[in-house]
C-alpha cells in the first residue's frame, strides 16, 4: 500500500507538471492557423503601386497617397521581405491599415472589388490580430501583425514568413492587391501586384508546412520534447519505487 500510494503521488506530479509546461497556440483558422512557406524561389519581386486618383475622395486636391509594397521571396526560401513606403496620407483618420486583399482591383479602379483580406485559412477579422502570435493572424492583415501606419512619410521592410511568390497556394499574393485604409476601414486606395523580377527559379515549387506554427514558452524546447523528457522521468521513477 505504501508503494502504491507513493507511486501515484509520483506520476500525478510528474503528469501535471507536463500539462503545465505543453502548451500550444491558440488556433484562430477553420482550417488552423497560417503555416510557413518554405522553398518560395528566390529572386521573386512583385511590386503594387498605388496609383494618382484616390478611391475614397478621387476629387481630394492634395491628391493620393503615393507610395509602393515591394514584396521579395527570402534567400531561404522561408516567406517574404516587404518593403512598404507610403507618403502624402490624410490628414486625419489614423493610424491607418494596410492589407493584402483576395481579389485584384479591376479596371475601373474600385477598391470594394478587393472584397477582403487574403484569408486562406479562414480566420476572419476577429478577434484582432495578435502581432505577437502572427501565425494566429491572416495571412493578409500586414498591419495588424507588423505595425500600422502612424507616420508621414512611413517606411518599413520587414520579413513575413506566412505570403507566398509562387502561384498555387492560397497564401500567393503576386495576382492580388494591397489596400490601404482609415482607422475605421474604410479603403483610400488601391494597386495591383505586379511581377517586376524573376529568374527561372520561378518553376520552383513553394512548399507550406503541414503543421501550425508551435508556441511553447520554453526556448528551443518543443512541447513534444518536454512531454518525451518528462514521461521518461515518470517511468524510471515508477521502475525506482518498484525497485523499494
Amino acid at each position: 500500500m505504501h508503494s502504491t500510494a507513493i507511486l501515484t503521488v509520483f506520476a500525478t506530479t510528474l503528469l501535471g507538471l507536463v500539462n503545465g509546461q505543453t502548451t500550444t497556440d491558440p488556433v484562430t483558422g477553420t482550417l488552423g492557423n497560417a503555416s510557413v512557406v518554405e522553398n518560395n524561389p528566390p529572386n521573386v519581386v512583385y511590386v503594387a503601386t498605388l496609383p494618382t486618383t484616390e478611391f475614397f475622395n478621387p476629387k481630394d486636391p492634395r491628391g493620393n497617397v503615393k507610395g509602393s509594397v515591394t514584396a521579395q521571396a527570402n534567400a531561404n526560401g522561408i516567406g517574404i521581405t516587404i518593403d512598404v513606403k507610403f507618403s502624402n496620407l490624410p490628414t486625419s483618420g489614423g493610424p491607418f491599415l494596410y492589407h493584402l486583399h483576395d481579389q485584384p482591383v479591376p479596371a475601373d479602379g474600385n477598391c470594394t472589388s478587393t472584397l477582403g483580406h487574403l484569408d486562406p485559412f479562414i480566420r476572419g477579422e476577429t478577434p484582432a490580430c495578435n502581432s505577437s502570435l502572427s501565425q494566429t493572424c491572416q495571412v493578409g492583415d500586414l498591419s495588424g501583425k507588423h505595425g500600422k501606419i502612424t507616420s508621414d512619410p512611413f517606411i518599413a521592410t520587414y520579413a513575413d514568413d506566412f505570403a507566398s511568390t509562387t502561384p498555387g497556394l492560397g497564401s500567393f499574393f503576386g495576382n492580388r492587391s494591397i489596400v490601404v485604409h482609415f482607422g475605421n476601414k474604410t479603403r483610400i486606395t488601391c494597386a495591383n501586384f505586379m511581377l517586376a523580377a524573376a529568374t527561372n527559379a520561378t518553376q520552383m515549387n513553394a512548399t507550406a508546412t503541414g503543421a501550425p506554427v508551435q508556441y511553447t514558452g520554453l526556448g528551443g524546447a518543443g512541447s513534444v520534447g518536454v512531454e518525451r523528457g518528462m514521461m521518461a522521468l515518470v517511468v524510471m521513477g515508477l521502475a525506482g519505487v518498484f525497485v523499494l
